[in-house]
């Protein structure tokens, strides 16, 4: 079945005598046996609940993968894989990163002897370099947040495969309508499922997709050794924004992309960064691995000032963390999303202060590009000195 098919074709709910179109919440905390010595394939929620259950193979499918977990959020499935590795072992991953994975590597690990380093990751072969005997896992994104640089999966892979190490990746900009990471190497594929997979900004979750067996038996004994898997009710809002996902990514690329070329023609904006506006390698490599470019993209104004401004003038992107729901937001990721960066990586990756970063949503385009022309004329008559430094 195509993509489209799969997302609104599966078992809804296995065994249950009524056959429900939709998957019932079990909300229950605890499911009776029939006998002492009986073995259950449920019996508490944390371990495993019928609702989490379906939206974990709906899941694994999508992705390619095998088997899927869900967790209580993004950050909480990151830490899920992190657990992979011991004291003494080496994260090594590209600059490019999400603050809150950041935070994570540089100063919750370390607590653990677990030690993260960063590079760029752009030239694989120079990224190569980095690899130590002590490096257990590759953890990248792309395309990355927020400058939306393309990395070479495959080639990625192959380099860490070459010194043992997993490769995980973080798809939740692409999300696997556009992208499916396992079929391009990766061992470990990580969403946000806050992000497109439900795709409404009402349930906050992760989820980690793999293919082997012996990686989801230790997923799994973590999930439930430290008890941070995710709820009925939440497994049943994202698997209900799930069905939507493709005709929500369809909008939103359409609508991305006009507003991409809109921005990029400002005589404010010195830089538009989104996959479908990059460079041609760049262009060419993303388009190899994946189907489309995605609706987040970043700019940079040139003024701090002048950029701030604009964020602050518009009124249907509304000023929120996050990306990838039905509504269009927009952030300053420097002050936002990536303000846990510690210090010594933000001297490494040169983040703009002026970054300003867009998601766009399923509104009318017309609407979304006349709302960012009132907010750039706004803010030039606002700032007009720095409207000029930045053209």
């Amino acid at each position: 079945m195509k993509f489209a098919t799969r997302l609104v074709n599966f078992e809804p709910a296995p065994r249950d005598p009524y056959k429900p179109i939709v998957t019932p919440i079990y909300q229950t905390a605890t499911f009776t046996r029939e006998t002492m010595d009986a073995e259950a394939e449920y019996d508490y929620s944390r371990s495993a609940n019928p609702t989490r259950a379906v939206l974990e193979r709906q899941l694994a499918s999508l992705e390619n993968g095998s088997h899927a977990f869900c967790f209580s959020s993004g950050m909480a499935a990151i830490t899920a894989v992190t657990r992979l590795l011991r004291s003494g072992d080496q994260i090594l991953s590209d600059l490019d990163l999400y603050g809150g994975t950041c935070r994570l590597f540089s100063r919750v690990l370390d607590r653990s002897g677990i030690r993260a380093c960063y590079a760029d990751a752009l030239d694989p072969d120079a990224f190569a370099k980095h690899l130590t005997p002590a490096t257990r896992l590759v953890h990248i994104e792309s395309p990355t947040n927020p400058l939306f640089h393309i990395l070479d999966i495959q080639r990625l892979s192959e380099v860490a495969h070459a010194h043992g190490a997993l490769l995980s990746i973080d798809n939740s900009v692409m999300s696997p309508y556009l992208q499916n990471p396992l079929d391009l190497g990766a061992d470990i594929v990580i969403h946000s499922g806050t992000k497109f997979l439900g795709g409404h900004h009402d349930v906050t979750c992760g989820a980690v997709i793999v293919k082997d067996e012996a990686l989801a038996k230790q997923i799994r004994f973590i999930s439930n050794a430290e008890g941070a898997a995710l709820s009925p009710f939440d497994s049943f809002l994202l698997l209900r924004g799930l069905k939507t996902l493709k005709l929500r990514i369809d909008c939103q690329q359409k609508n991305a992309l006009s507003v991409a070329r809109w921005l990029a023609a400002r005589k404010e904006v010195t830089q538009v960064f989104y996959p479908g506006l990059a460079e041609e390698n760049a262009y060419q490599l993303h388009h190899r691995q994946a189907a489309g470019p995605g609706s987040v993209m970043s700019f940079t104004t040139g003024s701090v000032t002048l950029s701030k401004a604009i964020a602050e003038s518009t009124h249907l992107f509304h000023i929120a963390v996050s990306f990838g729901s039905v509504s269009s937001s927009v952030s300053m990721p420097a002050t936002m999303s990536h303000a846990s960066v510690p210090p010594e990586l933000l001297a490494q990756r040169q983040l703009p202060r002026d970054l300003v970063r867009v998601s766009v949503g399923v509104e009318d385009e017309e609407d979304l590009i006349a709302d960012l022309h009132q907010a750039f004329e706004k803010a030039a008559r606002l700032h007009p000195s720095a409207s000029r430094a930045g053209a």
